[in-house]
């Protein structure tokens, strides 16, 4: 088929890697291969165009574009925790008066707020923080076994392969083995029909001749 490759490497099997220049030679290859690859389909145009604006806040919109135009990050405004009284001009303004009251109750609030969530932290915080560990422990634990299991996997494979090429490279020795042998005997019969061919007489030599004419 166009485009198959066939991989005839037995790494189990096959030897010399730790000769010299072996390595050399292959990274020589790859480097070829390398110059003469040009691309020219996208392998992504199948899918949809990435948007990577889709979990933007518009928070970090905006960090973003102070971090484009290098702007320097805005200080940590305590306004909100100060009690300033009204300006000298409206010092005698009850409007003014009541904004201030309003923001003192304001930050009252939020300081009892404060110490509500400290006290439920004093009281459920062990045991909610108890209970977030052993769920860390559950996902270390899970994914353990999940390691384990990709591992053992991994070496199931792995001897799959060399079981395989084992089996391969023994049937390659015998194929080897008898080629070897195939290719001595027709060497030894070759040997002998020159053998006989030079104890011919003149008169068998025409014989054989025409008889190999003839077939």
């Amino acid at each position: 088929m166009a485009g198959e490759v066939f991989v005839d490497a037995l790494p189990y099997i096959d030897q010399g890697y730790d000769e010299p220049g072996v390595r050399e030679g292959a990274l020589a290859l790859v480097e070829e291969e390398t110059r003469r690859y040009r691309p020219t389909k996208n392998y992504l145009e199948n899918l949809p165009p990435l948007n990577l604006n889709a979990f933007e806040t518009e928070m970090m919109k905006n960090e973003f574009e102070r971090l484009q135009q290098r702007l320097p990050m805005d200080t940590l405004s305590m306004k909100r925790y100060e009690l300033p009284p009204p300006p000298a001009a409206k010092m005698s303004d009850l409007s003014a008066w009541n904004e201030c009251v309003e923001n003192s109750m304001a930050q009252l609030e939020h300081q009892a707020t404060r110490i509500c969530n400290l006290e439920l932290m004093l009281e459920y915080g062990c045991e909610a923080w108890r209970s977030y560990i052993e769920l860390l422990m559950k996902c270390v634990s899970l994914s353990h076994k999940m390691l384990q299991a990709l591992r053992k996997e991994i070496q199931e494979i792995n001897w799959q392969r060399k079981h395989a090429q084992t089996k391969a490279g023994e049937r390659l020795a015998n194929l080897e083995s008898m080629w070897q042998a195939l290719a001595k005997k027709n060497y030894e019969i070759e040997q002998a029909c020159v053998e006989l061919e030079e104890r011919l007489t003149p008169e068998q030599k025409k014989e054989y001749d025409m008889l190999l004419e003839h077939t």
